[in-house]
This record gives structure tokens, sequence and C-alpha cells, in this order.
């Protein structure tokens, strides 16, 4: 999976299920896409975008090559765009300390690293196993690889993986056959939307899963990616 900023609850919903994620950096760039920005509750009504600027954003770099600007920059803003949960949402302190220990001593202006941090840390405070790697750096044989639906099949086969599980999303890019070949089978995760309190605002669906660890215990979470979850082989 290509790797996305705070992604919604599904991601971490596809994490759950997986042995082995890899982190799908080795194509083309898609500037204002999930990779640099999410959404989070509007003070007011409605949401807002949190954002990641980037000092290269360009559909001309791979995803492996987007660097961010200014990572403390980026730190700022986001804890300014969650400080209206503060007294409303009972598990503010503990989305807070999270972001930080996100952006503490990364080491690395890729926007790969920072959305891999996000993820990890995520995981982790939900107990979450996530055991990945970054495609850019795995020394894969990725050349003769034409379309987009090629990309999966012919990683899971260089890897030996039994099932390749994709998010219901994309389930007219693959054809099943392309992954038979290679020993592997073609799973899709369905997630039904998880609804929940959000204090004095007006629930949004979709948001990122900062919102979704505002307003819910990690064990509240992770019984929703479980009852909210059904994997449906091709």
């Amino acid at each position: 999976m290509q790797p996305y900023f705070f992604p919604y609850l599904g991601h971490f919903a596809l994490i759950a299920q997986t042995d082995r994620w890899v982190v799908f950096d080795v194509t083309q760039y898609t500037p204002k896409s999930w990779m640099s920005r999410n959404r989070v509750l509007h003070p007011d009504k409605g949401w807002t975008y949190i954002n990641v600027p980037l000092a290269n954003s360009s559909i001309s770099i791979t995803t492996c090559q987007a660097q961010v600007l200014d990572l403390a920059g980026v730190q700022k803003s986001l804890l300014g765009k969650l400080s209206h949960y503060r007294r409303k949402s009972p598990f503010y302190d503990q989305v807070v300390s999270l972001v930080n220990r996100v952006f503490h001593d990364l080491g690395s202006d890729l926007l790969v690293d920072l959305n891999t941090r996000a993820l990890q840390e995520v995981c982790r405070y939900l107990e979450l196993p996530f055991n990945y790697s970054v495609c850019s750096r795995m020394g894969l044989d990725l050349s003769g690889i034409e379309g987009a639906g090629e990309w999966a099949p012919s990683i899971s086969k260089q890897l030996g993986a039994d099932v390749y599980l994709n998010p219901m999303g994309g389930r007219e890019l693959f054809d099943p056959l392309d992954f038979t070949a290679g020993n592997t089978r073609l799973a899709f995760l369905e997630f039904s939307p998880f609804a929940y309190e959000t204090g004095p605002y007006q629930h949004e669906s979709g948001l990122s899963i900062l919102d979704v660890l505002m307003w819910n215990s990690p064990i509240d979470v992770v019984r929703a990616i479980e009852s909210n979850s059904k994997i449906i082989y091709a």
C-alpha cells in the first residue's frame, strides 16, 4: 500500500489482517493525495485538512523521493489543528503524545519515513503487529512491469506470498489469474464504516485515524476493526 498520512481506520484494519506489509513507494508520486494530507474535525463545522507540504511535490518524482519541507512545521500545524479537541475528547492527551512520538528523532525528511513512522506508532498504541518493508529498499526485480495491476502480483510472487490482500476499492484493478500464476491467492478486505460518538461535534465518516483515537479507547478501536472487517476471496 502507498504510504498514507495518518490514514483512516480501514487502513489499519488491512494491517491487522496481514503478516507482512509492503510500503509501496516506487511509482509516480501523486500530489494532493492521501500521502500528503488527511482530514480531522473542524472546530466549527464539518472537517478540515491536515497537510504535509513537500519541498519537491511533483508528478516527476517517485514516492520514495518525496521530501517534507519542514518537519517541525508539520508537527506544529498538526497539533494546532488538533488543539480544539482538548477538554472535549477523552483521549486527547494520548493522541497528542502519539503525534509527538511520530516526529521525535525521526532522522529523515522523506515522506515515506514520516508516514511509516506514523503507522508504526498507531499500531504500537493499538497493540497491532506491524511487520513492514519499504518497497524501494527491498532489492526486488520490478523490471518489465507495465500496468498498475501488475505490481502486486510481481511483488507477491517474489516474496512467496500465499495471499495478497487489497482494499475492496481496488477490485477492478486486478486479474486473479495474474496472482495464481505466482501461487498467490487474491483477496479483498471489505471494511464497514465505524460510527462513534464525537462529543459536541457532528460525526464525520472516514476521517483520519487521529479522530478515531480521540474518541475511542484502543480496545474499542481494535474491536471495531475486528467486527467491521470481512475478507472476500476473488
